[in-house]
């Protein structure tokens, strides 16, 4: 019963990355867009081969190997009950999802597909990039926010 959470997370966010990616490529030329919301969003291809925001242009294969220990560590980490609870474990699924959703693209392509292109902000972005910001967001919500309340509750039980 344990990870199956996890797993699922993960899957689910590795299959519609990769979806929404080969969509993209098979459906718009480097470059090309398609107004998806007047004025918010649009649908942009983009190729990175670098990081986030284009950093370490042409090094991004060197992600690989960091996607892969980041994903056999949070296995290990919620297998030895380091990582507990479920909003934790669906943030790490999240993040870890979106690692290897991005490395798919980085070891066939040596690159990764971005598309989603909000209008208010110069950055291109794709689903993997959007789950690993999540999982951020939940892993930082659980560790900041649910353990200061525990403790309290703690504090206040004595």
């Amino acid at each position: 019963m344990i990870l199956i959470l996890f797993y699922l997370v993960t899957s689910f966010v590795i299959l519609m990355d990769q979806l929404s990616k080969h969509w993209i490529r098979s459906s718009l030329q480097v470059g090309e867009t398609i107004e998806v919301w007047e004025g918010v969003l649009n649908f942009t291809h983009f190729q990175n081969s670098g990081a986030a925001f284009g950093w370490f242009e042409g090094y991004g294969r060197l992600f690989v190997p960091v996607a892969i220990i980041i994903a056999v560590l949070s296995v290990y980490m919620l297998k030895k009950g380091f990582i507990y609870g479920k909003l934790l474990e669906i943030g790490v699924a999240l993040f870890v999802g979106g690692a290897i959703g991005n490395a798919i693209d980085r070891t066939i392509f040596n690159r990764v597909t971005d598309f989603i292109h909000f209008q208010f902000d110069d950055g291109i972005l794709n689903l993997a990039d959007f789950a690993l910001v999540f999982g951020v967001f939940l892993l930082l919500v659980d560790s900041l926010i649910i353990d200061a309340i525990k403790k309290r509750r703690e504090i206040y039980q004595k």
